[in-house]
């Protein structure tokens, strides 16, 4: 919402010099999000200046017809002469005093005056238009200022034209409709700045008359629980808005139609109650206030013709012949609290003027504006919360106005059909505030914020709290306060909200930024550790993490080819998928995941390694219907025990595709394409990380879809199968449309074992004993099985064993190799001596000799 500090000034005491940054602070201290703050003064620079027109020329010979005009700007430009200006314009006269932009001044849009040669005469400045200025959208013709103005030649113009205000902009949120008004920002400018604040809101106004208005019936009290309506007759269909009203709607972004529908906007932006305006001449009969019927139609001020639904809130004409409601319902003539419609809007002959101001329930406002993508600013009022207490207040101010501004006579008559609810009381416990903010708050400092806001507050409730977990009622001993929200704070209901306001008057600042004190604990759990242990070393082995969605289409089980008793052709169906086409929870990953492998290789990519970690949805064959659980209370452990026995099993499963090669083909050689090999080893990796010893890991050929049944690799962990890996099946690939020979694996790492405790190693503050051996074997006998013998026969005084050279020539034999390897002996508990390092070495080479044929190199 726009709008000028200078309309605020007039309901609250903002101090005289009151810097724009200062109004903009104060705002965002309160919860507003400034979205911008324009001194109006600043947009045009240079001297804009009030002219009085002297002598005006008519130029002929040209495509349009121009003026000469002389312009008196008094001292302004310096030598005291008439200014020679050029204008195009012809809504003024000599003796009108205008609006004079002097050479060297620049308007909005960086437009530079200058003097130059134009139609064959001298212009040295221009004479201004509202648009030109930024004011409006007229430009056909330039300001003339009206004869009470005390301007006088050569005075600066900016305060005659509303240049000399500050424009906020502030973007509000759904809950605080009450802000959407010069009465709710005022409001909040005062409680911020402490300063008195004369609230629009509560201005004296007339109550209903035995005789209404006009009939009105309202068949819908809970769609419009309050109609207000008051007539103005004989209204000067000629009467033009005034100028300031003019300025203050442009401000806002509300273009200038006429007087009583400009009325109807402005006090809509004063007060934040929307109103209509009907012709009172076009209304044939009394009108009904009631739900449409469905078939309706009615074409709103916009020209659009709209289908009407049964929800939708309507005012009808009873006058009017209606075939689709019946007799009596009438025909609808305005879409409720959204726009009005064309057949009773206020025209240019408008003589008799009815105003109506009511109120309506804001989620049948909010449902309307968007099934008719219709967002009207009354809508997005309505839909955010409007005071009820306004209709007659506004009727009021809106007559007022026209009766002023457009002549004619108030009605004496006034209708007001009311059906409002009390507010209703809420209880709160004083120091509750400070229970969940952290900032001491006393009882007495709560009750004054709450009433700063509008509240009513009673110190005292009506009963102490006997479970001490009872939301809204104290317990005992803590002093209770019965807060009753104002009308214009429909967001007002629970004690939370009540906490909100009082952190937010007292100011955000207040509250100390302070982090929570993580609570002891033993951090990551097993589970947590091995999810991100078998992710980083996927991601190092060069695959690619994505996550796909675990909707599934039914057609998928037949894509991967499984057989007809397959317990993953059973699969969960939503109630309420967010697509048809994908009803079906995952039973595997591989369905997604393939599909996102298809969906790359179709964007360009060749050469894929892709990974997920994620559940799949596994239905129990014996689950039964969940229970109802409402939202009244909790619900009991048993309650929760049943509807987790309905629950599908959700297993973590991992899986990997690949596709193209994994050692790419350049300049370097040849490269290797992906193999079932690959895949198994991904899934080695995966149990690797996960804590599983390799003696444990069983790999063996299996035939199980999608896989090809002569490329497929079981994975075993202790004997029972924890997943598959190898080539995918032609007939799938065929059907996934993926490269020949592509691969997977797929892996229930809930069914792999937590990985063994280990026991730290001992560290030992004794020296150690270094002793290097070479060892003359076999060319065919691998190193490691060498190194196993040596550790065998080293026994318990051995630490560690390297290889560190591998050397081959003719004087050791042919076929034969020298391995060296690093030896360190050390006691836990002692120093060694040699011959105990020395006879520890020897049985370590004793063991490789008699396995391997090993001979010590140099002996």
């Amino acid at each position: 919402m726009r709008v000028s500090v200078s309309w605020l000034r007039e309901h609250v005491d903002l101090p005289t010099h009151l810097a724009p940054a200062d109004v903009e602070q104060a705002l965002v201290n309160l919860g507003l999000e400034v979205e911008s703050i324009v001194d109006l003064g600043e947009t045009v620079t240079g001297s804009l200046v009030v002219g009085a027109v002297r002598e005006i020329e008519e130029l002929t010979g040209f495509k349009k017809p121009i003026r000469f005009c002389l312009v008196d700007v008094g001292g302004a430009n310096g030598t005291g002469e008439l200014q020679e200006i050029v204008c195009g314009a012809r809504n003024f006269a000599v003796g009108d005093r205008v609006v004079v932009i002097l050479p060297g001044g620049v308007l909005p849009g960086n437009f530079a005056i200058g003097a130059r040669k134009t139609y064959g005469r001298n212009s040295s400045g221009m004479i201004c238009s509202a648009k030109e200025l930024g004011l409006g959208d007229d430009h056909a013709g330039i300001i003339v200022l009206p004869a009470s103005s005390p301007a006088e030649p050569g005075d600066d113009a900016r305060p005659a034209v509303g240049l000399d205000d500050v424009v906020v902009e502030v973007e509000l949120t759904p809950d605080r409709g009450y802000q959407m008004s010069v009465r709710g920002i005022a409001r909040e400018l005062a409680q911020a700045l402490g300063v008195p604040f004369r609230d629009p809101g509560l201005a004296p106004a007339p109550g209903a008359t035995e005789q209404p208005a006009y009939p009105v019936e309202v068949r819908d009290p809970v769609g419009c629980d309050r109609f207000a309506a008051r007539m103005v007759r004989g209204v000067d269909p000629a009467a033009p808005s005034p100028a300031w009203m003019v300025r203050r709607l442009t401000t806002a972004g509300i273009r200038s139609l006429s007087l009583p529908v400009d009325i109807t906007n402005y006090v809509m932006l004063e007060l934040g109650q929307p109103m209509h305006a009907f012709d009172a001449d076009r209304i044939a009969g009394p009108l009904v206030v009631r739900r449409a019927e469905s078939g309706e139609k009615l074409t709103t001020l916009d020209g659009v013709s709209r289908a009407l639904v049964g929800e939708d809130m309507v005012i009808c004409d009873a006058g009017l012949p209606n075939p689709v409601a019946g007799d009596g319902a009438g025909a609808p003539i305005s879409l409720a609290a959204v726009m009005g419609g064309e057949n009773s809007e206020v025209v240019g002959g408008t003589t008799n003027v009815l105003f109506e101001a009511a109120h309506w329930d804001p989620v049948t406002v909010g449902r309307t504006a968007r099934r008719h993508k219709l967002f009207s600013e009354a809508a997005k009022r309505w839909e955010r919360g409007v005071d009820p207490a306004l209709p007659l207040v506004a009727i009021e101010r809106a007559v007022r106005l026209l009766v002023e501004h457009g002549g004619g006579t108030a009605g004496a008559e006034i209708l007001d059909i009311d059906h409002v609810p009390p507010r209703t009381p809420v209880t709160i416990p004083a120091d509750l505030p400070s229970r969940r903010v952290g900032v001491e708050y006393s009882p007495t400092r709560v009750g004054a914020l709450l009433e700063q806001v509008g509240c009513a507050v009673v110190v005292g409730a009506d009963r102490l709290a006997e479970d001490p977990g009872e939301v809204g009622v104290p317990a005992g001993g803590v002093v209770a306060l019965t807060v009753t929200p104002p009308t214009w704070r429909p967001d007002l209901t629970d004690p939370a909200d009540l906490v909100e306001e009082v952190v937010r008057l007292d100011g955000y600042d207040k509250v100390p930024s302070v982090l929570p004190v993580a609570p002891a604990g033993r951090g990551l759990t097993w589970q947590q550790r091995r999810r991100r242990a078998v992710a980083r070393a996927l991601a190092d082995q060069g695959y690619v993490e994505v996550l796909a969605q675990p909707f599934v289409a039914p057609e998928l089980a037949d894509l991967l080819g499984l057989s007809a008793d397959d317990p993953r052709r059973h699969a969960v169906r939503l109630a309420n998928p967010l697509s048809e086409e994908e009803p079906l929870l995952r039973t595997t990953l591989l369905g997604p995941l393939l599909g996102m492998l298809r969906r790359n290789l179709g964007r360009g990519q060749r050469d894929l390694a892709l990974y997920e970690i994620g559940s799949v949805f596994l239905p129990r064959p014996d689950a039964g219907v969940p229970p109802r659980m409402g939202v009244e209370q909790r619900p009991s452990d048993a309650v929760f025990a049943a509807a987790d026995a309905v629950l599908p099993d959700q297993p973590r499963h991992v899986a990997v595709v690949l596709a193209g090669e994994v050692e790419q083909t350049g300049w370097w050689g040849a490269g290797r394409a992906a193999g079932w090999a690959d895949a198994v080893q991904a899934g080695r990796d995966v149990l690797a990380v996960a804590g599983v010893p390799g003696g444990q890991v069983t790999v063996r050929a299996a035939e199980y879809a999608p896989w090809h049944p002569g490329r497929c690799a079981q994975l075993l962990v202790g004997g029972a199968v924890v997943g598959y890996a190898g080539e995918l099946h032609p007939a799938v690939v065929a059907a996934l449309e993926l490269p020949r020979r592509s691969c997977a694996m797929e892996l229930n790492l809930d069914a792999v074992p937590a990985a063994p405790m280990l026991q730290a190693p001992a560290v030992s503050s004794f020296p150690p004993a270094l002793i290097d051996v070479a060892l003359v074997v076999d060319a065919s006998v691998p190193a490691a099985q060498v190194q196993q013998a040596l550790v065998e026969g080293a026994g318990e005084l051995l630490e560690s064993v390297r290889l560190f050279d591998v050397y081959a020539a003719e004087q050791l034999g042919a076929g034969r190799r020298s391995l060296a390897y690093k030896l360190t002996f050390r006691a836990p508990d002692r120093t060694l001596t040699v011959e105990e390092a020395v006879a520890a070495r020897d049985a370590a080479v004793a063991r490789a000799a008699e396995r391997h044929d090993a001979t010590l190199r140099g002996a």
